[in-house]
């Protein structure tokens, strides 16, 4: 079967030449998701961690429901943040609502010199999709 290159109309604009996931059999491969607004892609992204954690999470939860899964279905996240000393602890507050306890995806988190948009997190993610 050939991978699915999905390009989601309610998803934010790619920032540069990218997919917003890509499926490979049971997998799906979301490309990380900045604090971007998905209706306007002139508005600034918001300041401070907890509000562009919970942007980035929301821009995920619109490219997971695009190819038809949810948070649940998550097995591995990838987070980078460019100050991980400051925003480590409030970033893993709010991230850790979005899971149930006992059935967290795997996680590697590292600090970075900058993202793109000046953002200050971002965060890609692997959903296995168990209906295929």
């Amino acid at each position: 079967m050939d991978p699915i290159f999905h390009l989601l109309p309610d998803a934010p604009k790619p920032v540069a030449p990218y997919s917003h996931a890509v499926e490979a059999g049971p997998f799906i491969f979301v490309t990380g998701q900045l604090a971007t607004d998905p209706d306007d892609d002139t508005v600034p992204l918001p300041p401070g961690i907890e509000a562009q954690t919970t942007k980035v999470m929301d821009n995920l939860g619109r490219v997971l429901r695009g190819c038809g899964v949810t948070f649940a279905d998550i097995v591995c996240v990838r987070i980078f943040l460019t100050d991980f000393n400051r925003d480590y602890a409030a970033m893993n507050a709010i991230f850790a609502t979005y899971f149930t306890e006992g059935r967290r995806p795997a996680r590697t988190t590292v600090g970075v010199t900058a993202l793109a948009r000046g953002g200050i997190v971002e965060i890609d993610m692997i959903a296995f999709r168990t209906r295929v």
